[in-house]
């Protein structure tokens, strides 16, 4: 009996420690298990990106020195009235406006001998028509005798003016100059104006350059014989402001004589509005 019950405890022990064993086991794999998942759990949540919502930055002005603000606030300035507004705005319009002028214009096939682009343009040589007719008269003359020969514009005594050739086209009106001029005033004789009517003058007249480099302007007067009306005067003014607004630049003053010594164009009594002109571009 006694070893029978020693058996049967024996393998009651052994039954427990199965059992504890068993029970064992599972609750090690349990935390095993669980502790891989939550480290999965966690990779998961570090590998995946998260999306953050972000305020836009305003651009927002520098902070200043308050000395500076101070300086700001407190500087007076000046309120001007509506009139000395008016007059400001009247004498800024008058500094650059271009004067609007009345021409009439008058072309004749005979008076154009070639093109003249603005890249051509460099000089204005005013001369004076000796004679007292007035510029249709003088036109008409012009186309009459067959020389070929006009210039741009005719300023009568009366402050009219007359246009007989377009400003983008050469007009003879300034014709053989004294040899060595084509050089001095750095133009040349290029092929562009045609050259019909002219005759070459001699060995101390050869260059023939500035009929294609310049616009020609007649003035109605007979040298030491009358004056230059104010009228005619501001209309010149006019004029040339005129010639400098067409091309966007200032073209250089001179008269026909400063061309071709010897001749009287410009007249002795101009020589103080030709001063004036080729410093003030006006007469006065």
């Amino acid at each position: 009996m006694s070893k029978t019950r020693l058996i049967s405890t024996k393998r009651l022990s052994l039954v427990i420690l199965a059992i504890s064993a068993a029970m064992a086991s599972t609750l090690l794999f349990g935390c095993t298990d669980t502790a891989d998942k939550r480290g999965e759990a966690g990779k998961a949540v570090q590998a995946e990106p998260q999306q953050i919502e972000v305020e836009p930055v305003r651009d927002c002005p520098k902070p200043t020195n308050d000395e500076d603000e101070v300086g700001a606030d407190t500087r007076e300035r000046p309120v001007r009235t509506d009139a000395e507004a008016d007059a400001s705005e009247a004498s800024d319009a008058e500094s650059t406006a271009v004067p609007v002028i009345a021409i009439t214009e008058d072309f004749r096939e005979s008076f154009d001998h070639g093109p003249k682009g603005a890249e051509y343009q460099k000089y204005i040589v005013l001369h004076d028509t000796e004679g007292k007719s007035d510029a249709a008269s003088v036109i008409d003359w012009w186309d009459s005798n067959g020389n070929l020969v006009a210039a741009h514009f005719i300023v009568n005594k009366d402050g009219s003016i007359w246009q007989c050739v377009p400003l983008d086209r050469i007009a003879h009106h300034a014709g053989y100059g004294d040899t060595g001029h084509n050089e001095q005033y750095s133009i040349s004789e290029d092929g562009r104006d045609d050259m019909k009517g002219s005759s070459p003058i001699g060995g101390a007249f050869a260059d023939y350059g500035m009929n294609g480099s310049s616009i020609g302007i007649e003035m109605v007067h007979v040298s030491g014989e009358d004056d230059y009306p104010e009228a005619q005067l501001d209309a010149l003014d006019a004029l040339i402001a005129y010639i400098d607004d067409y091309y966007g630049f200032e073209s250089e003053i001179i008269d026909h004589k400063a061309w071709r010594s010897g001749n009287s164009d410009t007249s002795p009594e101009f020589a103080d509005f030709l001063q004036s002109y080729q410093t003030k571009r006006k007469h006065a």
